[in-house]
């Protein structure tokens, strides 16, 4: 891809909100920011405590179930980057950075390559050859999720080797050889370092383990991200699927979705996917907010995980019988070609 392919700066639509009411959300609050960040990180500490417990106090089958229910909240380290990364949580830069680091960690995320995609994503959500961070159409195979959502047996392997290339230097794939060039090897350094010690870590915490016998230790650490996907995968993969593509209105190309108030934190609210999209320097334990502040110009907003995966079975089959079929949500208003409200 060359930069003559590119396009230019996409103008997007975005729902008025009042500028105090703007200014206010935009407002980062530690004390909520602790409790988001803090809070799934004491919680991933406990469920991954109670399975070592339970592992020499209580019958197998209990620690089975608590070992999943750690990896289904384990899942979620992606959102914890994301958020965390966008420097939106905390206050100050270097606290959202230094969780964000540690959830990378935990969740074998190498967040230099991640966000290196993803502020074209924002800037150019679903407007390829630009943003080649989601493609669509998008199709699902339950069967195929099947087999890796629950424990995915090649995940610590496909990591390993992963993160292993990447300290080595060796960048594969059209899109990241686009947004790290052959011939800007600095731009490599970060990413490279990062996997590094990524490996470095993870390696050491084996060695201990084995050498102290807490056996329990490494499955709920390093080898955490690799079962129990199961929540997670329904959560994330709403975010657009189904919907369209070279659109001027992130109300067409981002999905909403109310989940209970636990999948809510756990997904770091990302279940306001439009929301964030319209305004991403708002902090995610405001989105509900902004939700009510322009529900009144958003489409209906599927209530319930189930509801949304409804919705979206229904499209795909459309797209499957039709590949022109696209679905339109309905917009409470009719826009103009062009249309556009001051936003980020």
């Amino acid at each position: 891809m060359s930069a003559e392919e590119r396009r230019a700066p996409v103008r997007w639509y975005r729902s008025p909100v009042p500028q105090d009411e703007l200014k206010s959300l935009f407002q980062r609050n530690d004390w909520q920011a602790a409790f988001q960040t803090l809070g799934y990180l004491g919680l991933l500490a406990f469920t991954g405590g109670a399975t070592i417990y339970s592992s020499t106090h209580w019958p197998w089958y209990a620690t089975l179930a608590i070992l999943f229910t750690h990896g289904t909240f384990f899942a979620f380290q992606i959102n914890a980057v994301h958020e965390l990364g966008h420097n939106t949580v905390f206050r100050s830069r270097a606290v959202n950075q230094f969780f964000m680091r540690v959830f990378s960690f935990l969740g074998w995320i190498n967040p230099d390559l991640f966000f290196a995609s993803h502020q074209r994503h924002h800037h150019s959500t679903l407007h390829p050859p630009d943003d080649l961070e989601v493609v669509l159409p998008m199709d699902v195979s339950f069967r195929g999720w099947f087999k890796w959502i629950i424990v995915n047996l090649k995940g610590p392997y496909y990591s390993a080797m992963s993160h292993l290339k990447i300290a080595r230097g060796k960048f594969e794939g059209d899109w990241t050889l686009f947004l790290f060039p052959p011939d800007e090897p600095e731009k490599r350094i970060p990413a490279r370092r990062w996997a590094a010690a990524v490996l470095a870590g993870h390696a050491l915490i084996l060695v201990v383990s084995v050498l102290t016998r807490q056996w329990m230790v490494p499955l709920v650490v390093t080898f955490a991200p690799f079962y129990g996907s199961w929540l997670h995968v329904l959560c994330n993969e709403t975010q657009h699927i189904g919907m369209q593509d070279n659109v001027t209105d992130f109300r067409l190309c981002c999905r909403t979705f109310e989940p209970n108030a636990l999948v809510r934190f756990l997904y770091w609210h990302m279940n306001y996917h439009t929301e964030h999209h319209m305004y991403v320097g708002v902090p995610c334990y405001k989105l509900r907010r902004l939700h009510k502040l322009i529900e009144h110009d958003l489409p209906p907003t599927p209530k319930g995980i189930l509801s949304t995966w409804r919705l979206i079975r229904s499209i795909l089959a459309q797209q499957r019988a039709d590949p022109e079929f696209q679905y339109i949500p309905q917009l409470p208003s009719v826009l103009h070609a062009g249309e556009s409200t001051a936003g980020l």
